[in-house]
């Protein structure tokens, strides 16, 4: 066929768009494609563009729940390494020896870090992950002429994309209700079990649970699943909390996913790929996710039989370099820097959520609620105003509406820390003006964050504090300024305007119901 076989001229590519396929319309039309027509003005655009961001080479990113660790280099290497960047998803087998010892090697010591018998590389990212292991949990029910165990329980402190992931595999969700401590009310759990004892096919549980703390419950939470016929799905979001003390697969917990971009090192951001790879105990191993070639219903999740196989190696070095002791100690660190950011904070905000010695796990929240009634301040101002102190705002508004989740990972040193923690005590000074009426109310510098340069710069300035405070609130900003770009954008339109597919977890309150997405 013409435009497919090669030409008689042997300078002809082999294989040839078609003349049909020809693209007529104009293209790269917008004037960013011909405004830079040499390398160093290109070189000097992208870098205007990077200046723009606020990335973890500026400073901490501390997002709750995302686990946003500054990668080392060594593990960044060998993703540009020809004999791996080059190779095609489904190259045969014996030309890709290299990349499958790599796997089978990582996969070896995943199962040593989470204490399951085998791991799936093939879901792409942790929801994915998420869907791969409750279809797990759903084949292996249908094995067993169980395909009536339809009930999933999720507790409210749960992922968001929990109760969507079940609904996608057939499951009907039932919620479970926490206590004022944040764990899971047991007392609730048992008897939603008990109730749907026949019909039960999974719980799904976050450990240590988006609330920032251990389920001190959680043994007992999988024995009371497993004693009503269902398995446990563990999302292993938090899993920064786990590496090298504890491991899901002792726990209780029949399958967990694993979030690579998170927990194992490789990067967030960039639109993706991720790596959300389940583990599983030994009676789910015939029920993992089959290979994408096999033309049956074997259940794959992925275009390719190990997902996103060509960012697997960043995880791999990651696990090397560190090795069993340095894994732990990753853990342990991260642990520590969340509890010394919590003991610093505390005198100045509410923590929300504590475990039953005064401790949390990787993360903690910052209840801001309280400013609400006393100045009008909201924890998107709190947010806002970060950004002129040089920092990414924490998680605002997850898993509680109106606080602030940090998450400071092993990557941030002491120093790092405590530059964060004098922000947010510097904020709460701020806060404290406007209660005393030392600040407008209305005109402060946390209602007009952030401040761009051109506005600190320009001819007039009408407001009631003065340029210093909103440009360089801290000492160290004069050092090193991050300048925001824009003002504060209308969130509330964007809100209106898109709108998340996932409903809200208490959709579920009632019996369990269908639920379209």
């Amino acid at each position: 066929m013409r435009g497919i076989a090669r030409d008689d001229d042997d300078l002809a590519p082999l294989y040839r768009v078609p003349e049909a396929l020809h693209r007529k319309s104009d293209y790269l039309q917008h004037h960013v494609f011909h405004m830079n027509r040499a390398e160093t003005e290109m070189m000097r655009y992208m870098r205007r563009l990077a200046d723009r961001d606020l990335a973890l080479d500026r400073a901490m990113i501390p997002l709750g729940s995302c686990t946003m660790k500054l990668n080392s280099a060594a593990e960044m290497m060998p993703v540009s390494w020809r004999e791996f960047s080059l190779l095609h998803p489904f190259a045969p087998a014996n030309q890709a020896l290299g990349y499958r010892e790599m796997i089978d090697d990582l996969s070896s010591k995943l199962c040593d870090i989470t204490g399951y018998d085998t791991i799936s590389m093939q879901p792409n990212s942790g929801a994915q992950g998420e869907y791969a292991g409750l279809l797990t949990i759903a084949a292996y029910h249908l094995a067993r002429g169980e395909s009536q165990r339809n009930i999933c329980l999720i507790p409210t402190s749960a992922h968001g994309t929990n109760p969507a992931s079940a609904v996608m595999v057939g499951m009907k969700v039932v919620t479970v209700a926490c206590d004022d401590a944040g764990n899971i009310d047991v007392p609730d759990l048992k008897a939603k079990a008990e109730l749907h004892k026949d019909n039960l096919a999974a719980l799904m549980v976050t450990y240590p649970s988006t609330h920032g703390v251990f389920e001190e419950g959680i043994v007992d939470i999988c024995d009371a699943i497993h004693a009503a016929g269902g398995q446990v799905y563990m999302d292993g979001a938090n899993m920064n909390a786990q590496v090298g003390l504890c491991r899901p697969g002792d726990i209780g917990a029949d399958v967990c996913h694993l979030n690579l971009h998170k927990t194992f090192a490789i990067p967030h951001g960039g639109g993706g790929p991720g790596v959300g790879p389940i583990g599983v105990l030994e009676h789910l191993v015939p029920f993992l996710p089959g290979s994408p070639e096999a033309n049956d219903d074997t259940g794959a999740v992925s275009g390719a039989e190990f997902g996103s196989a060509s960012i697997l190696t960043i995880s791999y070095m990651y696990c090397a370099l560190l090795g069993v002791s340095g894994l732990k100690r990753s853990t342990q660190v991260a642990i520590l820097n969340a509890n010394y950011m919590k003991k610093r904070l505390e005198p100045h905000f509410e923590i929300l959520y504590t475990g039953i010695n005064g401790f949390v796990g990787h993360e903690f929240i910052m209840d801001l609620r309280p400013f609400e009634k006393t100045t009008d301040v909201h924890v998107e101002d709190v947010a806002k105003r970060l950004m002129d102190f040089g920092f990414h705002a924490p998680t605002m508004s997850f898993p509680v509406a109106g606080t602030l989740m940090v998450e400071p990972t092993e990557s941030e040193s002491r120093a790092e820390l405590d530059r964060l923690c004098d922000a947010l005590i510097i904020i709460r000074e701020e806060i404290r003006a406007i209660e005393e009426g030392r600040s407008d109310a209305k005109d402060n510098a946390l209602m007009n964050a952030p401040h761009t340069a051109e506005e600190v710069c320009g001819d007039t300035w009408d407001h009631a504090y003065s340029r210093e405070q909103a440009a360089y609130p801290a000492t160290w900003t004069r050092n090193f300024k991050y300048w925001p770009t824009v003002k504060r954008i209308d969130n509330g339109f964007g809100d209106r305007n898109l709108i998340c597919s996932c409903p809200p977890i208490d959709v579920y309150e009632d019996e369990p119901q269908p639920v379209s997405v």
